[in-house]
């Protein structure tokens, strides 16, 4: 029973009504009256922390203040470090393609010319960054009705319209020591000049190796269109790196003497079509 009494008590005091006024202190006039109890007072204040803590949360979830609480980004920052996380996963590929390609290419200086290494050097040679037919797919699709008619009109072989379309600019006028011998696997020509006299590039292209050997001392090799490789070995300097873009007629090295297996100031001339060596006298006039 007492229990009773008591829970009837503490359900009167929730539910007596009070009055809360505003009086005008001068003039005693009321200006504003509210009848509240506690119950309501209870309710009233659970629902305004309710809505307060649910626009808080909206404000710090849907909207830009966000960012001015520890430990929260932006959501321009989070976009711009998953950009730039996708360029370094693209350059990164590119770069191992690039020291694989420059790994298969090493056969070209030391005249290891193995099958299985030929055949690492076209496959790479196609797939590589550095591969500047691609670049000119576009130029040759708008002229390949040009080129349609003009096979047509003069009857030329593959052969001809290749060697037709593909011209090479002297690396040095000198005089020709030794001439391509593929018995003695001899790929290049000799040319001797004086010491310092400036080593061109043939034509158009991108150095894909500039760096010294023990055995050919200084040596550039260049990428040019059309599957095109050449390469340049006993130079006294080198004014090129490995990356650069070069132009038909560029200032790539100059006459040396360096490497174990020169006999005097020359150049060592190679080039490389389709991953096999060619003579270098059928494309160029050296004289």
């Amino acid at each position: 029973m007492a229990k009773l009494d008591k829970n009837r008590k503490l359900k009167q005091k929730l539910t007596d009504k009070y009055r809360l006024v505003i009086l005008n202190e001068d003039t005693f006039q009321e200006r504003f009256s509210l009848k509240l109890s506690r119950l309501n007072v209870f309710v009233f204040g659970g629902l305004f922390s309710i809505v307060l803590i649910v626009l808080t949360t909206f404000l710090i979830a849907f909207t830009s203040l966000r960012e001015y609480i520890p430990g929260y980004s932006s959501t321009k920052l989070k976009t711009d470090a998953k950009n730039l996380l996708f360029k370094v996963d693209t350059l990164q590929r590119k770069l191992n393609r690039l020291e694989n390609y420059a790994l298969a290419i090493r056969p070209v200086l030391t005249g290891d010319i193995k099958a299985e290494k030929i055949d690492s050097i076209l496959e790479l040679s196609r797939d590589t960054a550095f591969n500047d037919s691609r670049l000119l797919a576009s130029k040759e699709d708008s002229l390949f009705r040009e080129e349609i008619e003009r096979e047509s009109r003069f009857g030329l072989s593959d052969g001809a319209l290749e060697r037709a379309k593909t011209v090479f600019f002297s690396p040095l006028t000198g005089t020709i020591s030794q001439n391509y011998n593929i018995d003695d696997k001899h790929f290049a020509v000799d040319i001797v000049a004086q010491t310092g006299t400036p080593v061109k590039a043939v034509a158009d292209g991108r150095v894909v190796m500039s760096e010294w050997t023990a055995e050919t001392g200084y040596v550039i090799i260049i990428q040019h269109p059309g599957q095109y490789i050449s390469v340049y070995k006993h130079n006294g300097t080198l004014l090129k790196e490995q990356g650069a873009f070069v132009k038909s007629g560029e200032v790539i090295a100059t006459v040396g003497s360096t490497g174990e297996l020169t006999t005097g100031p020359h150049l060592h001339f190679e080039l490389w079509h389709d991953a096999h060596p060619v003579n270098p006298t059928n494309y160029i006039d050296f004289q």
